[in-house]
């Protein structure tokens, strides 16, 4: 049936079926038994059935549309562009166009005319269009869960973020660092939030003194560059600094060529050793629940040596080499001199998840209320890896 566009009532004489049976069961609704709508389902597949979209916003009154909300300083960061990407790619496999909805004035009514649900990605407390959206009278799906006191969303879609610092804290610590530090991000959504308290309850735990400063959500690598400079000076004894913000860890490296540190293995001024570290590729590290997966070395044979940063006659860490680490892999972190290690969070994956978790709950295919984990990986490379 691939010479014309196959029909309801081709797929309903396919499986068997009647045609409002089929109708029922694509779009999980009526009393149809999960056998029937399994079967209906890949029938539709097989035979590529593709719904009409513009006949399915009529008899439902629908927009055909979701909005997108993203934070204030989206526009200049890769993760946000390539989450609403990944969410447009999903939403148009179900019919759907993606509104991204302007950051100032987005609240309420007029939202809810123009969209049939709404997802709102790292929803900060002092966001003031965020309530508005919250009440706005459709269903809205959260990246990640919003901690202010309006009404909850239909649904999240969330990652263990203090599970993803945790382990680049863990990672530094068996690398050999002994002073690790933390660039933490400023602001009020969950993700910063999660960060900061992590650093410090991680430190807490493990008898570590944690550095820990506060930089902007979205800091350049201008920024981070500033910070770090002034926190190795004050601090030289810092043998670790884990970047939060996207885009901002080359900072941390020019800051340490300045400064005249050796980033891991390799020179921060020419990225010497960076080559042999990252041929072959990043490999995954721990999973979203914590259980972790053994880093491995770039050809896949072994554990990476886990060689204390040590003076020669073994009594300290060694007072010139610095371990780079960021909490969001990207292009900035990919192609870095040395690459630096990240944790990659699959912002594509991320919005994909998020707009399918809203069509779902349009679709009465998942209740409201509806909680969703996303996956993270920990991607070692080069700026880890510290000299025999």
């Amino acid at each position: 049936m691939t010479s014309r566009t196959v029909t309801l009532l081709d797929v309903a004489r396919a499986a068997g079926v009647s045609k409002s049976t089929v109708s029922d069961a694509l779009q999980g609704s009526g009393r149809v038994a999960e056998a029937t709508r399994n079967r209906v389902r890949a029938v539709a597949a097989e035979l590529g059935y593709r719904p009409n979209s513009a006949a399915r916003r009529l008899r439902r009154s629908s927009t055909g549309a979701i909005g997108l909300h993203l934070p204030q300083t989206a526009t200049r960061l890769d993760y946000y562009m390539n989450l609403a990407f990944g969410a447009v790619a999903r939403a148009q496999e179900e019919g759907f166009d993606v509104v991204l909805l302007a950051p100032e004035g987005a609240a309420g009514g007029p939202v809810a005319s123009r969209v049939d649900g709404l997802l709102v990605i790292d929803p900060e407390v002092d966001d003031s269009a965020v309530p508005g959206l919250l009440d706005a009278g459709v269903p809205v799906v959260t990246g990640e869960r919003y901690l202010g006191p309006s009404a909850a969303p239909t649904g999240a879609v969330v990652c263990d973020n203090a599970a993803s610092l945790t382990a680049l804290l863990d990672h530094v610590t068996e690398r050999g660092a002994r002073r690790p530090a933390v660039l933490a991000p400023a602001g009020t959504s969950a993700w910063a939030t999660a960060l900061r308290t992590t650093a410090a309850s991680w430190g807490q735990e493990h008898g570590v003194d944690v550095a820990l400063r506060t930089v902007p959500f979205a800091a350049t690598p201008g920024e981070a560059e500033e910070t770090t400079l002034a926190l190795l000076r004050a601090d030289p004894a810092v043998d670790a600094v884990i970047c939060a913000p996207d885009g901002a860890a080359p900072g941390v490296l020019r800051a340490a060529a300045t400064l005249g540190r050796t980033v891991g293995g390799a020179s921060a001024r020419t990225g010497e050793g960076s080559a042999s570290a990252h041929a072959g590729g990043t490999t995954p590290g721990h999973a979203a629940d914590g259980t972790g997966i053994p880093l491995r070395t770039a050809d896949g044979t072994g554990t990476h040596p886990r060689t204390p940063l040590r003076t020669a006659d073994g009594t300290g860490a060694h007072p010139r080499t610095l371990l780079v680490a960021s909490c969001v892999d990207g292009t900035a972190t990919r192609s870095a001199e040395p690459p630096v290690t990240a944790v990659d969070l699959r912002p594509a994956a991320y919005g994909r998840a998020c707009a399918e978790l809203l069509c779902d709950i349009l679709a009465g295919r998942t209740e409201p209320d509806t909680v969703r984990r996303h996956a993270w990986a920990l991607e070692t490379r080069a700026s880890t890896v510290t000299p025999a």
